[in-house]
Formats: structure tokens, C-alpha cells, sequence
């Protein structure tokens, strides 16, 4: 379904949950092994097959604006769908927050998709970040090295300085929110934030909320980067249990609580005013 440009493969999945997907007329399994012979609906509507060479591939760079949802959800308002307004069905590759700005990818193929995406296969996307106090060495260091955010440590990168209060920084991961939790995690606050290139693709002279279909030249240098990626995804995150950091006297020790081992015991006593409870909290070794 993914493939054929329906939808993303998030949402294959959730349509095959939900029993609007039959293969051949009966509700399929997630992980159902589909043939070319074999017939796919959503809905009652059949899903066509995906041409072998592609041609029928949608590939478009996209200048999002401040404020655009990166959602395929219609009932979203200010959803990137509606923004962009083209008449076939695409969707885009990752997301860039609501309050950040700059460069996305939107296609119809689905295959591409999760080879972009995926963790392990590493493909550059560079941000240019503005903060609301001047930008120290030691930030730019630590930025580099990793902090600890969402119970893992960032990846080191690449971050260097433009001007007083502006950086520059190459990443290769997409966690929720990453740039923001790692600059809030060194009392910084995010400004703006604008994705200026994703791979070999630069923003460029494309104006906000401007889009352009890639060039061949481009999905050409695309391919040639995803041609070994796996399409499905690896556990690449350091373990969030027992996580040791090293990095300097400020970097704490980041445990996970196993909630298995916690006993929750409630008293509760009268008063002429109110009942009171007191809650007991043990943890066994």
C-alpha cells in the first residue's frame, strides 16, 4: 500500500487494524505477503500497483512555512496537504514542527520513504537555529559532543557558529523535538529554526511556502544513497536502563526505575475536616 503510493506504510498499518483493508476479499493480518496476482482494497477501493520503473513517483522539496502541520490528517487545519494543493495523493518524509520552518520532502513513494528515514542509515539534514542569548564555546561543544534527551544520549554532529546568537548544526538523527530538548537542555531557548538541506538537496532559492518537483539529477544522488538501506528499522538508541554518561561533571548517571519491583500501598485516615490519604512507595532491590 505504501508502495503503490496510498499512504504511508504508518498507515497502511492503522487502516489494517481498523479492517478496511482486504486482499483478494477477506481482512488480512499486519504483515500479510502480498503477490502481484493478488487484488487490495481500501475501503472497497481497489489499490493500484506501483509501475516497475516508478514513473509514476511523485518527488517534491517543499519550503514549509511557520504555523503548516506536517499531517496528512485533513481535519488538521493548516495541514502540509492543503498548503501544497497538489492533485495526487502524497505525504512527506519525517516532519519538521509547527513552529519551525524549511525544507521537507513529500512524495508518493512509499518505498523511499522508510529507506530516508530510518535511524541507522544516517542521512545528513542541517538546520540553522537562532537562540535567545549569546552562544558560547561550551555550547557549541557540548551540542557536538551529545547531551542526554528523551533517555538517550544525541549522536555527535556537526555544529558550527554564524553569528552572535545564530548555529548551524548537521544531524543524522530525527528525534522528537531534538534540537529544541538539546539547546533546552543547556538553558537555551530555540528562536527560529529552519531546515536548510536534506541530504544533497539545499533550500536553495525557494521561497517559504514555495515547492518544486526534484530534479532527476537529484533523485539520481537519492537513490545512490539509499540503494543499501534497510526498510525497516533497527534499535539503534543506547539502552534507556543502567545508561552511564561520561562526558564532563555535569553530565548526570540516567537510570530507568523497573516499575515491576514498585509496591503501592494507600492508608487513609478521618479527621473532622477531610479524609486524608497517605500514599507508602517501596522499591525492592
Amino acid at each position: 500500500m505504501s508502495d503503490s503510493g496510498f499512504c504511508s506504510r504508518r498507515e497502511a498499518d492503522k487502516l489494517i487494524e481498523k479492517g478496511r483493508v482486504t486482499i483478494n476479499g477477506k481482512i488480512p493480518e499486519l504483515g500479510t505477503k502480498v503477490a502481484y496476482s493478488d487484488e487490495v482494497r481500501v475501503n472497497g477501493h481497489i489499490v493500484k500497483q506501483v509501475a516497475k520503473n516508478k514513473s509514476d513517483r511523485i518527488y517534491i522539496a517543499y519550503n514549509k512555512p511557520v504555523g503548516i502541520t506536517c499531517t496528512t490528517e485533513s481535519h488538521v487545519r493548516g495541514n502540509i496537504i492543503d498548503a501544497i494543493g497538489h492533485q495526487k495523493r502524497i505525504f512527506p518524509i519525517g516532519r519538521l514542527d509547527k513552529p519551525s520552518e524549511g525544507l521537507i520532502f513529500l512524495t508518493s513513494d512509499g518505498d523511499i520513504v522508510n529507506k530516508i528515514l530510518r535511524a541507522e542509515n544516517a542521512h545528513d539534514k542541517e538546520y540553522i537555529v537562532s537562540v535567545d542569548k549569546p552562544i558560547s564555546e561550551r555550547f557549541i561543544e557540548r551540542m557536538s559532543k551529545g547531551v542526554p534527551i528523551l533517555g538517550t544520549i544525541t549522536k555527535p554532529c556537526v555544529v558550527t557558529v554564524v553569528s552572535k546568537y545564530v548555529f548551524k548544526i548537521i544531524l543524522t538523527q530525527g528525534l522528537n523535538r531534538q534540537i529544541r530538548r538539546m539547546c533546552e537542555y543547556l538553558d537555551y531557548e530555540v528562536q527560529t529554526l529552519k531546515r536548510s538541506r536534506i541530504m544533497s538537496v539545499e533550500l536553495g532559492n525557494l521561497k517559504t511556502g514555495e515547492w518544486r518537483y526534484l530534479s532527476s539529477e537529484e533523485m539520481n544522488e537519492i537513490n545512490l544513497a539509499v540503494a543499501g538501506s534497510s526498510k525497516t528499522a533497527l534499535d539503534t538508541a543506547a539502552p534507556k536502563s543502567d545508561l552511564k554518561v561520561e562526558a564532563d561533571d555535569e553530565t548526570k548517571i540516567m537510570t530507568k526505575v523497573d516499575t515491576k519491583a514498585l509496591k503501592f500501598t494507600s492508608k487513609k485516615s478521618a479527621s473532622s475536616k477531610k479524609s486524608q490519604t497517605r500514599i507508602k512507595l517501596s522499591l525492592k532491590k
